[in-house]
């Protein structure tokens, strides 16, 4: 059972305010974006919605059903977002909303124009390699995922400062919501070149040192040889890597051991000093205090709750 990472539960509408049991919907509006709040307080099928503009969407309480184009239906729960670009409609079903078990769930609809200046913004100062391939870019073939620490906190914070009567509240939307959008290309980006990377190791520089690092997860893995085997000095290599995933190789790496440990730790028998070992920690303690970051919990509580899923 995956840990996810929730958003802080907004306030229900009180019932006389309720415009309707499906889909009621409260709005904030800003200067480049616009937050959405649904509830629904009944159980419904084939509901439609459609934004004009680009639209982040994450579960905030209850279950979904959501039908996208050309897609298979799946389950929506707390915990995930969904991305969908303008003008996609949404088909939703709401198959166990009640009185007592509504569904929440919030809609960040943003303006073209500034997703367009982001996204230059980003490929004029912050990219310098020449390949299109590496342009910061968003993308809708990855439009379903788990929440991480960084992307639920972001989210929680866009809904306080949307809801808020701060005077200068757009500026801090505004700095939220770019930091949204590059945290979103960069988990799209994480997930693409990792994909590849198990296809075709050494399709390009980043694939090949990639590849490097999933194959040697469990044992020990010095910067020094990553900077080697990209050709690229210690400085241009830890500047080129942050360019393109926004976290230092150290961070990639206990990403993705933290990923292996949780496989591990979906096996019981496995005890954590082992787990570590096996994921390439030295030190259990750091082991420990790496995945909590990363999680929000501690292995030894992730472990207890694979074993007693509530």
């Amino acid at each position: 059972m995956p840990i996810k990472h929730y958003l802080q539960k907004a306030g229900l509408t009180h019932p006389k305010y309720l415009q309707t049991l499906v889909e009621n919907r409260r709005v904030f509006n800003l200067k480049n974006c616009e937050l959405n709040i649904f509830e629904s307080y009944q159980e419904a099928y084939n509901v439609p919605l459609t934004f004009n503009d680009f639209v982040i969407t994450s579960m905030i309480r209850g279950k979904k059903v959501m039908h996208l184009p050309d897609v298979p239906a799946f389950d929506y729960l707390p915990g995930e977002t969904v991305i969908v670009p303008a003008n996609t409609t949404m088909v939703i079903d709401f198959p166990e909303a009640d009185a007592q078990n509504p569904t929440q769930c919030m809609a960040l609809a943003v303006d073209a124009g500034y997703i367009h200046d982001t996204i230059d913004y980003l490929n004029d100062y912050y990219n310098s390699s020449t390949d299109e391939h590496n342009a910061w870019k968003l993308q809708f073939n990855q439009y379903h995922f788990s929440n991480d620490n960084e992307i639920s906190d972001l989210i929680n914070k866009i809904i306080r400062v949307c809801s808020s009567v701060d005077r200068y509240k757009n500026i801090f939307a505004d700095l939220s919501l770019k930091e949204l959008l590059i945290r979103l290309v960069q988990n799209q980006r994480l997930q693409q070149f990792a994909g590849e990377s198990a296809d075709n190791g050494n399709q390009t520089r980043l694939h090949y040192v990639l590849n490097y690092i999933h194959e040697h997860l469990s044992e020990k893995i010095a910067v020094d040889l990553l900077c080697r085997k990209a050709y690229l000095s210690r400085n241009m290599f830890f500047k080129w890597f942050k360019e393109q995933f926004g976290i230092s190789p150290l961070e990639y790496i206990n990403a993705e051991r933290v990923k292996m440990a949780k496989q591990l730790l979906a096996d019981t028998q496995n005890d954590l000093r082992a787990v570590s070992n096996l994921c390439g920690f030295s030190d259990v303690n750091y082991f420990i205090r790496v995945f909590r970051k990363l999680e929000g919990i501690t292995p030894g509580a992730y472990q207890s709750c694979m074993a007693h899923p509530s």
